[in-house]
């Protein structure tokens, strides 16, 4: 068996692995998509009616308000996943397993590889989860399947981004109590985004930061892409920004694994 056919093997098994983790213990994947569903329903009832009014033409309070507020939502929830990966990598490690499996047969990478390929399926799943919430609560999308096939393919870059990063502050975390904690700026940097309200609304500074971090590319580009009207400088910049973190995230990843054999 080559080198290659020994890597996508080994980084099978340990994605089964990391999978039957995540289906024994659901209570992380209830709490990844329960807070996304909280959110969408405090905006959208709660806040709705009146952020709503405020959007301008095109928007018709709450269900106007709907549509605007999904893509946001959605994007936290590929934040939220984020979270759960660090803290499951800084288990791994602290519990001296990842040094059991330097012992074995087993490729270097496939560790790392398993971790994200398996987190990455669990953050698509809870943003399917909290788009059907979002359906039920009166979002209503207007793209054809192009657009669909777009927008997915856009949050999936995205997931691959910060799961990457997530796997590194796992890794540089020192107990998995503080990896819970580490990823909170991406749960935080939404709200300081056109998620929520639009980036002309906001004061000065706040406002050049929101138009110029990853987060509002990400989630002008899902809305446009859903709802039919897709920026092309949105999608490219959104693609530049996960291509760029997941790059950066992947090296900082293995280089942390390679220097940190055991806690």
């Amino acid at each position: 068996m080559s080198a290659l056919a020994l890597a996508v093997h080994d980084s099978s098994t340990m994605t089964r692995r990391s999978l039957r983790r995540i289906i024994r213990y659901p209570s992380m994947t209830l709490i990844l998509v329960g807070m996304p569903v909280v959110f969408l329903l405090l905006f959208v009832y709660v806040f709705g009616e009146t952020l709503g009014a405020g959007l301008g033409v095109g928007a018709l309070g709450r269900a106007g308000y709907a549509d605007y507020v999904t893509p946001g939502i959605l994007v936290i929830t590929v934040a939220a996943a984020a979270q759960g990966t660090a803290i499951s990598v800084a288990m791994d490690m602290d519990a001296g397993l990842i040094a059991r499996f330097r012992t074995m047969p087993v490729t270097r990478s496939a560790v790392l590889t398993g971790h994200a390929t398996a987190s990455f399926l669990q953050a698509m799943f809870s943003v399917l989860a909290v788009l059907l919430v979002a359906l039920a609560v009166g979002f209503r999308p207007n793209a054809g399947i192009a657009g669909w096939l777009a927008a997915t393919g856009v949050v999936a870059l995205f997931v691959v981004a910060l799961t990457w990063l997530s796997v590194a502050l796992g890794l540089v975390a020192k107990t998995p109590e503080s990896a819970s904690n580490l990823p909170m700026f991406l749960i935080l940097l939404p709200f300081l985004s056109s998620g929520f309200v639009p980036t002309q609304s906001l004061p000065g500074a706040l406002r050049w930061f929101a138009e110029n971090e990853p987060f509002t590319p990400t989630i002008e580009s899902v809305r446009g892409l859903l709802l039919g009207s897709p920026s092309g400088r949105d999608v490219a910049l959104a693609i530049g920004w996960s291509v760029l973190i997941a790059v950066l995230s992947y090296l900082w990843a293995q280089r942390l694994f390679d220097r940190r054999p055991t806690r």
